[in-house]
């Protein structure tokens, strides 16, 4: 296995961050909303 290689979760993660950084480049002033229960948490 390479040094440079992704986990599953890496991976996942680095695909969420690219796409909130997509999305927020599409903007002039992008908002990003946060909920987080005590049964959940969500963004």
């Amino acid at each position: 296995m390479s040094p440079y290689a992704l986990s599953h979760l890496d991976a996942l993660e680095s695909e969420a961050v690219h796409i909130f950084r997509e999305v927020a480049g599409e903007f002039e002033r992008p908002v990003i909303l946060f909920s987080g229960g005590k049964d959940s948490i969500v963004m």
